[in-house]
């Protein structure tokens, strides 16, 4: 990535964080910007989100995300115009980096414990 795109990425996380914690319902799952990867010529922004929930609210987040994805570009649009000439794409993915973590600190507690991964069955 060049110094340009990260800086753009930067601050379409910044924005982004923004307008999904006013925009999302607030008694749903947390959903928090992890990462912002864009193309170099700065016209497709995809939008890493990490979502701590069920497995249920998890599915509705994304599908929310994905369903009002115009309506939140037009949100972002109409805070940075004046620094793009053109605003970038977005595309959602879910990252299921937090899960993971918490996968591995379990185990890691289970065998701090002495009792294996293998016990548990």
């Amino acid at each position: 990535m060049s110094i340009r795109t990260d800086k753009v990425a930067s601050l379409l996380q910044q924005e982004l964080g923004s307008i999904l914690e006013k925009e999302l319902p607030r008694s749903g799952p947390i959903v928090t910007v992890v990462d912002v990867k864009v193309t170099a010529d700065l016209g497709i922004a995809r939008i890493y989100v990490s979502i701590i929930g069920n497995p249920k609210e998890q599915a509705a987040a994304m599908d929310y995300l994905r369903q009002e994805t115009k309506g939140i570009r037009m949100i972002l649009s109409s805070r940075i115009r004046h620094q793009f000439r053109r605003i970038p794409e977005l595309e959602f993915f879910e990252d299921h980096l937090y899960e993971q973590a918490n996968r591995i600190e379990q185990l890691l507690s289970e065998v701090r414990k002495g009792k294996g991964p293998a016990d548990n069955a």
